[in-house]
């Protein structure tokens, strides 16, 4: 990660680290049971989770496997997930901080890395999947969720700028076909993928970035007005006077052969 991208993700998430340890996307969303019920985690795995954020996947496979590593990249989300993961679980976890696309881990240290609505943060998501592939085991596991755009360029740039106003640390959404092309060129054998959509309230997503002023302004216009195929991407609805709209998610599963 550029010196430049690591301090606009310390800058956005180290003030806001106790938001996403309660933020309902985060703590409670879809992807996260879904996760450990397609990985099925054994008793003596070692489990590492990449961007972990406020620890909530690490939590989630802590109670399954032998070790978890919560590893990020901002000081601040590693102490709430620290403090979080002391009172929620008691098998071991340790923390780590440090950049997804440099694991400083041995080659074959982990039975599964697990990084989940994170990636869209990382500049060189090829660089991480290649780096999760070496600390992986023969044998051993990729599970990733994140953001998924469409495969239609057009949308997928407009997705995107519609996502980076609202967090400059956004490098980029990608399409499933995409990642499953990082799998593949890191040598992994994706075993399952699947996406769906999940309702998001605009206003709670603007307000976990702190987008205020004409910034929320603009950003409310590119999702009101918003041309034909990417609004029926993001489907912008009211209900009252509240804003809503939808993303997609997506789960990839990967196995690394050997």
């Amino acid at each position: 990660m550029t010196n430049r991208a690591r301090h606009l993700a310390q800058q956005q998430f180290g003030p806001r680290a106790v938001d996403y340890l309660h933020s309902d996307v985060h703590a409670r969303g879809g992807s996260l049971a879904r996760l450990v019920a397609l990985v099925e985690p054994q008793p003596g795995w070692r489990v590492l989770d990449v961007a972990t954020g406020a620890g909530h996947a690490a939590k989630a496979f802590a109670g399954e496997a032998a070790l978890v590593v919560a590893s990020d990249i901002t000081h601040e989300m590693l102490v709430v997930a620290r403090q979080h993961l002391q009172a929620e679980v008691s098998a071991p976890v340790a923390v780590c901080q440090h950049d997804a696309a440099h694991l400083p881990y041995p080659t074959a240290s982990f039975d599964l890395v697990v990084c989940r609505i994170a990636a869209h943060h990382f500049p060189s998501p090829g660089d991480f999947i290649q780096e999760a592939a070496r600390v992986l085991k023969p044998g051993g596991w990729l599970a990733l969720a994140d953001n998924v755009v469409s495969g239609e360029p057009k949308v997928a740039q407009y997705v995107n700028t519609f996502e980076k106003l609202r967090d400059p640390s956004h490098q980029w959404a990608y399409s499933l076909d995409d990642w499953e092309t990082f799998f593949f060129s890191a040598g992994l054998t994706v075993t399952h993928r699947e996406d769906f959509e999940k309702e998001m309230d605009f206003d709670a997503w603007a307000a976990r970035m702190g987008v205020e002023g004409d910034d929320y302004t603009r950003l409310r216009v590119l999702l009101e007005q918003a041309p034909r195929a990417p609004r029926e991407w993001l489907q912008p609805q009211r209900i009252g006077r509240r804003l809503g709209f939808r993303l997609r998610e997506g789960i990839l599963i990967g196995r690394k052969d050997g």
